[in-house]
């Protein structure tokens, strides 16, 4: 069997980046710069006022004080988007808005809260020091400066720099375009009704939600039954909209695994990896044209599935967009209970973690089929292959999935 470890290699060298994309700055939230952003203007392009108040002279009121106000003419206006800058004459105030463009000869900014807020006249009641409450020409930014790096993701804060700046677009890791196809006869679409026999489908929304909390985009997720030209059309019909196709089901050693007849002959090779759950597993190329769409088949149990998407596919899937945090995060806890593990495999168990108690708990059974209790826990306990019992108190290893 292949081990763990063997087969997360070849996943990662199936899963590639896409070629760097101009595009709009609002899309880009998330995703990594594929290059540095250079400030082509400064912030802010201009003085300005960091208060509503007057713009004086500050000379002009250096008695000014509650009990002995100064009084100056109001010769002008200055509200936030005034585009004729005026000059102040000495023995003069000029109002002014927040962010709007400081008058020529101006040396501060006296806050509205120390006036009488006069409009013809006021009366100022504080003094100012020289440069108060003004912000200067790229203080902020100087054009010319490197202001977002290669690799950084795109935050909120980060499209508002960018928008500052008047950019219209950024140059990105684009996310990976996924199909995910399920398979199985006995599928059915939630919302119809079942007959005997048949269940409603889960693995694709399971794992169209897992990709996109990778970070990566769904193309699509339809369903298709244990017909192999029914497969394959279903291939051949989205592949070209998508980087990357991951499968569930028809992949183990009995009939009607679709996904294994459809496939063996071509560039897709089918192993055991060695782990529990998810030992039936299949990678490689689609003969689909070019180079070919990279394949991840997975197990069609849904605890077995979405495992093996974290173990294999999600850390390859971020490291191809650029993003950090490939891995989840590695945690060592004491074991509140005795566990048993099949010797020979990696068993990834449900657990729930408990960070003030610094303990964790195995959480369900160990059986692929459990999804409840998946659902509930908070991370994967990690035992390794020559691990045949752990008992309670031990410290083992765990992946956080919170």
């Amino acid at each position: 069997m292949r081990t763990v470890d063997e087969h997360r290699r070849v996943v990662a060298g199936l899963i590639t980046a896409r070629a760097p994309l101009a595009v709009p700055v609002a899309d880009a939230l998330g995703l990594a710069l594929a290059c540095d952003v250079v400030a082509p203007l400064s912030l802010p392009g201009f003085d300005n006022s960091a208060m509503d108040g007057y713009a004086v002279v500050a000379e002009d009121i250096a008695t000014a004080a509650d009990d002995t106000p100064v009084r100056l003419p109001v010769t002008e206006d200055i509200p936030a988007g005034r585009t004729d800058i005026p000059t102040l004459r000495p023995g003069t105030a000029h109002r002014i808005m927040t962010g709007a463009p400081l008058p020529a000869g101006a040396t501060a900014v006296i806050p509205v809260e120390a006036t009488d807020r006069g409009v013809d006249t006021v009366a100022i009641r504080a003094a100012a020091r020289q440069g108060q409450h003004i912000r200067r020409a790229g203080e902020d930014v100087t054009a010319g400066t490197t202001v977002l790096q290669t690799g950084q993701v795109i935050t909120p804060a980060a499209i508002g720099l960018a928008a500052a700046l008047g950019l219209a677009e950024l140059t990105v890791i684009p996310r990976q375009r996924v199909l995910v196809v399920s398979t199985g006869t006995e599928l059915v679409a939630a919302g119809g009704p079942l007959q005997p026999g048949q269940i409603y489908e889960s693995n694709g929304a399971m794992l169209a939600a897992a990709v996109r909390n990778a970070g990566g985009e769904v193309v699509a997720s339809p369903m298709t039954g244990d017909d192999v030209d029914s497969f394959r059309e279903v291939l051949r019909r989205h592949c070209a909209d998508a980087d990357l196709v991951i499968t569930t089901g028809g992949v183990s050693a009995g009939a009607y695994e679709v996904v294994k007849d459809a496939l063996t002959e071509g560039g897709v090779q089918f192993v055991k990896v060695a782990m529990q759950p998810g030992m039936p597993q299949g990678a490689g190329l689609l003969d689909d044209g070019a180079d070919g769409t990279p394949i991840i088949t997975l197990p069609g149990n849904p605890v077995s599935a979405l495992v093996s998407f974290e173990v294999f596919v999600r850390p390859a899937l971020r490291a191809a967009m650029g993003l950090p945090h490939t891995e989840r995060p590695r945690r060592t806890a004491m074991l509140t209970e005795d566990l048993v593990s099949p010797r020979g495999k990696r068993q990834f168990r449900r657990g729930v973690f408990d960070p003030v108690t610094d303990t964790v708990t195995g959480y369900g059974p160990p059986a692929s089929h459990h999804l409840r209790w998946l659902a509930s826990a908070n991370c994967l306990l990690e035992l390794d292959e020559d691990t045949a019992e752990v008992a309670a108190g031990s410290r083992v290893q765990l992946w956080d999935l919170r």
